[in-house]
């Protein structure tokens, strides 16, 4: 039998987390860092990402930082082309950077803003996975995970062109795993719940809103960035070699909720 903590292990791995200066982004790279794995930290800012690998160093973490709008293509291939010239391979990826500039009616949202939204939560992952691609088909194992929300399989308030991009992020997840499959490549799709980070402080800020979630999950409370990493690991490791294809929750019983 195969030891657990060894399928678990990511040494000689290389792994690319979109949005990873903070939030769940960063708690993710650090727990694959903490694996073994090398993380390419990348953000907008280039100073943002200097910072957390800096962090990750004095920690004795392995670490690099690569700036990258994930709205613009120029931008995501420099990502991609960088992290090969550093680091010599890509064996995961993680999509986690996304935005929800808006929050209220559907029928509110701007043209501009909807457009704004699709871009980066679902061309930019779809685009981005595709530049990836053949460089985790080289070692015929690979695996993506895409962030998305418990918001996609559920109508929440207030957000529901984010629900519908994260929606998307879903379907993306399962053709992606389907095709390519044949490649050695695993991919598969992380809802997390209210998760206490600067992009969902609309939420959590609102103390009427907060009391009405944290009342209505079996949890009673919101989660922490740090209680995504054990699923993102599971996934991105050797010790979830047959997942490909998978929604998975983290959100306190959020979608159990009556």
């Amino acid at each position: 039998m195969t030891n657990i903590s060894k399928q678990f292990n990511l040494e000689g791995k290389v792994a690319i987390i979109t949005g990873s200066s903070k939030g769940i982004g960063k708690a993710i790279a650090k727990g694959l860092a903490e694996n073994g794995a090398k993380v390419v930290i990348s953000s907008r800012n280039q100073e943002a990402c200097d910072i957390v690998v800096n962090e990750f160093k004095l920690e004795g973490l392995d670490a690099i930082g690569i700036a990258c709008h994930i709205g613009k293509e120029d931008q995501r291939k420099n990502l991609v082309d960088n992290t090969i010239s550093a680091l010599g391979r890509i064996d995961i990826l993680v999509n986690n950077a996304a935005i929800n500039p808006f929050f209220g009616p559907i029928e509110d949202v701007d043209s501009t803003i909807f457009d704004k939204i699709m871009e980066v939560n679902v061309k930019a992952p779809w685009s981005l996975s595709n530049l990836v691609l053949p460089h985790l088909e080289v070692n015929k194992q690979g695996s993506i995970i895409n962030i998305a929300s418990v918001e996609a399989l559920t109508p929440g308030l207030g957000l529901g062109i984010y629900s519908t991009s994260k929606a998307a992020i879903l379907m993306l997840s399962k053709n992606q795993a389907k095709e390519w499959g044949k490649y050695g490549v695993r991919v598969n799709a992380i809802c997390p719940g209210l998760i206490k980070t600067k992009f969902s402080a609309a939420l959590w800020q609102n103390e009427k809103i907060l009391e009405k979630i944290q009342k209505s999950i079996p949890s009673g409370r919101m989660g922490d960035p740090e209680e995504i990493v054990g699923l993102a690991c599971l996934l991105a490791s050797n010790a979830g070699a047959y997942m490909t294809g998978g929604v998975y929750t983290a959100d306190g019983g959020y979608m159990i909720a009556g």
